[in-house]
């Protein structure tokens, strides 16, 4: 399947949901989950950080490694494919966008209402009542290997304060995710970009997509196998979502955005 043929669907779609994985953030710089930690954080294990369990045994390592992390997000910047699905909402009746991933690329780049389905390293929250951490996160220095710092405390219970992303183990939040499926739901494109499409429940939204008559559209560097009323569109988020809008819509953006 061609740009040109999916972009004939992207101009008479009536909602399109765009729902982007750990490779639509590896352009900005942002390793994905299943990379080997490098640098100073390459004799850590991310999975076993990444865990209620973990955090409890070691607040300080748990907390530093997520700082870490969210400081990386914070020197990243958005990639052309986030621009790219920012100017798609200007063009279509109704875009939502979902994503699996924990950063803001998405709302720098200009995009409203994300749906955060692992939640967001920019929201902690209080690991014993939940309530959102409200004051400001130091960003004044990058924390180094192994780093220990100790976590804020809950202004309501004083229980220690976790990073707002869901943990192995956990459900995804009720509301992102009964979101995410009414919008997969009622679409009539469904794009998915940079994901494995193998880790559920999340995987199950372009399953939904198309048990409902949608048309389906996977981005990814590597194949994707497909089904009836299906594409795939191989290369990089920034090059085909750059070249998607452009073909549609007559826009001028540049893969290197």
């Amino acid at each position: 399947m061609s740009v040109t043929e999916v972009a004939r669907h992207l101009k008479t779609a009536r909602h399109v949901v765009i729902f982007t994985g750990a490779g639509a953030s590896t352009e900005s710089g942002i390793p994905t989950f299943r990379d080997a930690l490098t640098g100073l954080w390459e004799h850590f294990d991310a999975s076993r950080l990444a865990t209620a369990e973990a955090f409890r045994a070691d607040p300080s390592l748990c907390w530093g490694w997520y700082e870490w992390r969210r400081h990386k997000v914070i020197q990243a910047q958005p990639n052309a494919a986030h621009v790219a699905i920012a100017e798609l909402a200007r063009h279509v009746p109704r875009l939502t966008v979902v994503t699996q991933n924990v950063d803001n690329l998405h709302e720098r780049a200009g995009s409203q209402a994300v749906i955060h389905l692992h939640g967001s390293l920019h929201s902690p929250r209080c690991i014993d009542c939940g309530v959102a951490h409200q004051a400001p996160l130091s960003i004044d220095v990058l924390p180094g290997a192994g780093a220990r710092i100790e976590p804020p405390r809950c202004t309501m219970c004083e229980g220690l304060v976790r990073p707002g992303v869901v943990w192995f183990g956990e459900t995804l939040p009720e509301g992102p995710w009964s979101d995410a499926l009414a919008a997969a739901e009622a679409c009539d494109l469904f794009v998915s970009i940079g994901t494995s499409g193998v880790v559920y429940p999340a995987a199950e939204l372009p399953l939904r997509a198309h048990g409902r008559g949608a048309t389906v559209v996977h981005i990814n560097p590597d194949r994707v196998e497909v089904r009836n009323q299906e594409f795939f569109l191989e290369g990089k988020a920034s090059d085909v979502m750059t070249a998607l809008v452009n073909e549609a819509f007559g826009a001028l953006l540049s893969p290197r955005s």
